[in-house]
């Protein structure tokens, strides 16, 4: 499953030269996994392996060494039982509807494995079997959207944050729904052999930004319900489409035709937040893409996007991403046409 992609043309002249680390990543299989949780951080990991050899060596292996059967139906074949697997550098856990109830002896080979492991990570619902082994209490850790509320009532030792695409928490990582797993993945990649290789993997999937793990799991729009009434539904377009606007509760109410005090409490019983709270991320988003996709400065992109000021901008960035929008910028780069 290992085995090297097609990297070749994008290998720099001359080959980045043989480091010295080689570093074991051994991903645990079992029946209903999700199929993408577990390729996308292989490919991620096989492709630095194939810029820079030498990195890493991956496998993958079952309770019982059998095939087991994906969520989609495809069927993956492990390199070894989880007996006789090797002592991994990282020890990955996905996701999937395997994890809803995990098999007891994953989870006491988990328990007695993993603190082994330099790394522990995992992706989507994979989080699920290591919070049963007892791996997460006391951290810091996320999951996919939908099951965070399941995750933090079942196990309160655990500080469960809904938001973020991955959380790093000392050796373990846990990362939120399918391809935020390539994310965490590129993260590590970028840690371990640096910046370049990271992106020349990022390229070659085209993966056209390494999104910070503390950015949102979905935007706005995903993360509110879709108003009920027509006019409410028109000013969450009008939101959407204007974010440079006057979009204040007064000036939305009107709008909608309706007072500013019934305006913002049907607007928060019908989406799920205040209306100030949907117009914060409305602009962050487009701030974003417009950092992302766009060469303009940073004052030009603070007033289309309503915020009047670089400072004011800034600060939201910080506040909800934890860097500013340079740096924010700086980890973009657009992977090459052809």
């Amino acid at each position: 499953m290992a085995g090297k992609v097609g990297y070749s043309s994008l290998r720099p002249s001359p080959r980045p030269p043989r480091i010295e680390t080689m570093r074991t990543v051994l991903v645990v299989l079992f029946d209903d996994v999700q199929s993408l949780d577990v390729t996308g951080p292989v490919e991620v990991f096989a492709g630095a392996e194939a810029f820079h050899g030498g990195s890493y060596r991956i496998h993958t292996a079952s309770l019982d060494g059998a095939p087991v059967r994906t969520t989609s139906g495809l069927t993956l074949v492990p390199d070894h039982t989880l007996a006789d697997a090797p002592a991994p550098h990282t020890l990955l856990v996905p996701g999937g509807r395997g994890t809803r109830r995990p098999d007891p002896r994953l989870t006491d080979w988990l328990r007695a494995h993993g603190p082994r492991a330099e790394r522990l990570v995992s992706v989507c619902t994979g989080a699920i079997p290591l919070a049963e082994a007892g791996l997460l209490d006391g951290r810091r850790a996320t999951t996919h959207w939908a099951y965070c509320d399941k995750l933090a009532r079942d196990h309160p030792a655990i500080e469960v944050d809904p938001d973020p695409i991955y959380v790093r928490d000392g050796q373990v990582s846990t990362s939120a729904g399918v391809t935020s797993g390539i994310d965490l993945a590129l993260a590590l990649v970028e840690e371990d052999l640096g910046r370049e290789a990271a992106l020349t993997v990022a390229r070659h999937l085209v993966v056209f930004l390494r999104r910070p793990g503390n950015q949102a799991q979905f935007s706005a729009q995903l993360a509110a319900q879709t108003a009920r009434r027509e006019p409410l539904r028109e000013v969450q377009q009008w939101i959407t489409e204007h974010p440079g606007g006057d979009l204040s509760v007064e000036s939305l109410a009107v709008r909608a035709r309706l007072s500013p005090r019934h305006f913002a409490r049907a607007f928060q019983t019908e989406t799920g937040m205040t209306p100030g709270r949907y117009v914060d991320r409305v602009r962050l988003e487009h701030a974003r893409r417009l950092l992302e996709d766009t060469a303009d400065g940073v004052e030009e992109i603070s007033r289309a996007c309503g915020y009047g000021t670089p400072e004011a901008m800034r600060r939201a960035f910080v506040k909800t991403l934890g860097t500013g929008p340079a740096e924010y910028r700086r980890r973009f780069r657009p992977a090459p046409t052809g």
